[in-house]
């Protein structure tokens, strides 16, 4: 099944298609998807592909997750999130191991966003969420990024506590995809609950990277906006 899938993916692969997003996701020396293959498939067609071999065992998933092509990599974490959805209470840590394992594969945006929340945060829900505090204090990028997206699970039921936390604890980072990540998720929680935004800002828009900020204030009515 493993060999199937991987034939196909590779039928649906288009050079211009890939040149386009080798760009788009930064794939040039010393930026920060540096070294990235992209084969041009586009992801409703990897969504497709997902679904149909969503069976594939944990084992093949590994190996897909390591692979030097983008998609590959992409579709391997669809199938992932797809058997999470339909796991149980063993199985589902399981998928969430194999994931932590595998963090720093998860390299590029996209990736952490279309997964994190929906294997981490959905599984970290109702448990001690040390894990994500480990991964913000990690000198990698993406384990980073992971840790702060996977708390859209918690937005989604009102739950803030450690978004802010996360988000303050990243408030110092240099890099433009974490700050962007920070103002994403306070952006979320100022749609549930604009006064928590707000007190946070409240104690931190002075200090926080422009980028986030601008991300966090989009939503707010222009009277209640901070200066940038």
């Amino acid at each position: 099944m493993l060999l199937s899938l991987q034939k196909e993916l590779l039928s649906h692969q288009n050079k211009i298609k890939a040149k386009f997003l080798s760009g788009f996701f930064k794939t040039g020396k010393g930026q920060y998807g540096e070294g990235d293959i992209f084969l041009g498939i586009n992801v409703p067609t990897q969504r497709l592909i997902a679904k149909k071999y969503k069976d594939l065992d944990l084992k093949s998933l590994l190996k897909i997750l390591r692979s030097k092509y983008h998609e590959f990599r992409l579709t391997s974490l669809l199938i992932l999130v797809e058997k999470y959805k339909t796991s149980l209470g063993r199985e589902k840590k399981e998928i969430v191991n194999l994931y932590l394992s595998c963090a720093k594969n998860i390299n590029n945006w996209d990736l952490v966003d279309l997964s994190a929340p929906n294997i981490l945060g959905d599984y970290f829900k109702d448990k001690d969420r040390s894990v994500l505090y480990a991964l913000a204090k990690s000198n990698n990028l993406w384990e980073k990024r992971i840790s702060i997206i996977s708390t859209l699970a918690f937005i989604k039921t009102g739950d803030f506590a450690d978004t802010l936390k996360i988000s303050k604890a990243l408030l110092g980072d240099t890099n433009d995809l974490i700050h962007k990540a920070v103002g994403w998720m306070l952006r979320e929680v100022g749609k549930k609950n604009e006064s928590t935004l707000l007190n946070f800002l409240d104690k931190n828009y002075k200090t926080m990277p422009r980028t986030s900020l601008r991300y966090a204030i989009e939503r707010l009515d222009q009277n209640k906006k901070f200066t940038t």
